[in-house]
């Protein structure tokens, strides 16, 4: 007798795209938007309305990046709650907000969460065979850090 084949995991997804990426984000998402739909979805302000609105897709939706957003996802892949970050940022013009941008950035980094910043590399990481959920990525161990961080 055969076992049933494993349901894939569905895995948290968070997209966010600068102003001038937004329009570039949501042509990629319509292109994915069958694979996209079997995942849990988060997304910044108004990313997130844009991709629910024009899909029909469910999104849930933080603050505007420059409003908290980028910080919102920050701690919640801080908080092990992102498995991909897809993030087309616009490399040609300074945000108010990159210290944000790069606090997030930092915190994809730091837990080992696979980010994607164009189409290009977006399309490889979500058509990878390790989508289906079979492949979970190792957790890094951060104790010595934090022992060595503590107060004496």
């Amino acid at each position: 007798m055969t076992s049933p084949a494993a349901e894939p995991r569905r895995l948290r997804v968070a997209l966010i795209a600068h102003d001038h990426n937004k329009r570039e984000l949501v042509a990629w998402c319509r292109s994915h938007r069958d694979v996209l739909a079997g995942h849990e979805l988060h997304a910044t302000g108004t990313t997130g309305s844009l991709i629910a609105d024009e899909l029909g897709l469910d999104v849930v939706r933080y603050r505007s990046g420059p409003l908290g957003g980028d910080l919102q996802i920050g701690a919640l892949i801080a908080e092990q709650g992102v498995d991909l970050l897809i993030f087309f940022w616009d490399p040609l013009e300074a945000q108010p907000h990159d210290p944000d941008v790069k606090a997030l950035l930092r915190m994809a980094v730091v837990w080992n969460v696979p980010v994607a910043n164009n189409p290009a590399t977006a399309d490889l990481l979500l058509l990878s065979p390790l989508m289906t959920g079979a492949y979970v990525p190792d957790l890094p161990d951060h104790s010595d850090y934090a022992a060595r961080s503590l107060p004496r």
